[in-house]
């Protein structure tokens, strides 16, 4: 029999206690508005952290998007940093309001995870993607393909979660990581892969096909 799981990331569960507790006592004491101001604080945090169930469709070689929000761009870079080559870059803007439980866009293996402190300019900035804090996961396919999946910290975000390490075997959907409130993902995908997403088309984690590797 299946355990029912809690829909909200574990690592919010800080922040709700502590915003909940806050409310609580100000509710206790008579401060009426500052306890309708805690109260909307609280329900603001706990549907930030949620994470809900999704269904990922089980498609040969699809690339499945690793967070909610809206597409910035797609187009073709020289990777030196993730890759080591010409990649397919694929740009993910996660507002305040999106789920931000990151998934694994591919099963594959880890090969290393990289993480760079840096400064928290806003997320969907060109000079966010090239200065921002960032961790980088790097991935290697069945079929020998190299992917970076990097997340991105933004202008409120200060704190990257990354639960993987290298050599880890990985499905495709599963969850992997999170960043605290508002950022972006970005995909470095090789070059020929056949994209299915366009600017501006929203996506959810686990469920959105963005397209295919060949």
């Amino acid at each position: 029999m299946l355990t029912p799981r809690v829909p909200v990331a574990r690592e919010g569960y800080p922040f709700i206690g502590f915003a909940a507790f806050c409310t609580l006592t100000a509710a206790l004491l008579g401060f009426t508005i500052p306890a309708l101001i805690l109260l909307a604080t609280t329900t603001f945090i706990l549907c930030f952290f949620r994470d809900p169930e999704r269904f990922t469709p089980p498609l040969e070689n699809a690339l499945i998007s690793p967070a909610d929000g809206k597409v910035l761009f797609v187009k073709q870079v020289d990777d030196d940093k993730f890759t080591g080559g010409r990649a397919c870059k694929i740009s993910i803007f996660m507002n305040i309001f999106n789920v931000h439980v990151n998934r694994i866009p591919i099963s594959s293996t880890v090969e290393k995870v990289i993480y760079t402190p840096g400064k928290f300019y806003s997320a969907d900035s060109e000079k966010g993607a090239l200065q921002n804090e960032y961790c980088a996961t790097i991935l290697t396919t069945a079929n020998g393909s190299t992917i970076a999946c990097v997340q991105v910290a933004g202008l409120i975000a200060r704190r990257i979660v990354c639960w993987l390490e290298a050599s880890d075997s990985v499905t495709c959907g599963r969850r992997f990581g999170l960043i605290r409130f508002g950022s972006r993902v970005d995909l470095y995908l090789p070059p020929d892969t056949d994209i299915s997403v366009q600017p501006g088309q929203k996506v959810r984690a686990g469920e959105t096909v963005l397209g295919h590797l060949l």
